[in-house]
């Protein structure tokens, strides 16, 4: 071949999967915020906005039966319970944030085997009746009906 018909290798790159995925990845996200809303934060965050939900609920509650001077010392007197809750629970939250992300998750993974359970007595409830086993004492059965030997 001559030097006139061979052309330059063309610039390869070495990153261009990996700059195509988080395109991909940053486009999906901002497709999911768009549909969804914004992701839940971490566990620390949202117990955070519960605390702050309730103490907004407890200080607009007003309770028709108390007078106004009463109603008045009544919201004074949560206001100052809101705060000193606060000043216990933010502390507590903010040095514990991972504590309560493990906690999170453990939560997440006892729900799943609770559903695991029920889904499959669930199952065996609505099959139908199946054929008539002989009796048997209470304590030689297990929890699905199968027989445990006890010897």
């Amino acid at each position: 071949m001559s030097d006139a018909t061979e052309q330059p290798a063309p610039q390869v790159d070495a990153d261009a999967w990996e700059k195509a995925c988080a395109e991909d990845l940053a486009a999906e996200q901002d497709r999911r915020r768009a549909a969804y809303g914004p992701p839940p934060g971490s566990a620390a965050e949202e117990l955070k906005k519960l605390v702050d939900a309730v103490a907004d609920k407890l200080s607009s509650v007003q309770a028709p039966f108390l007078g106004a001077v009463a109603q008045g010392t009544a919201e004074q007197v949560a206001r100052q319970v809101v705060r000193q809750a606060r000043s216990v629970v933010e502390p507590v939250i903010e040095r514990n944030s991972d504590v309560f992300d493990h906690l999170a998750a453990a939560g997440g993974e006892l729900l799943a085997a609770y559903r695991s359970a029920v889904e499959g007595q669930e199952r065996r409830w609505t099959q139908g009746p199946q054929e008539p086993r002989p009796p048997q004492s209470p304590r030689d059965e297990g929890p699905g009906g199968e027989r445990i030997d006890l010897d």
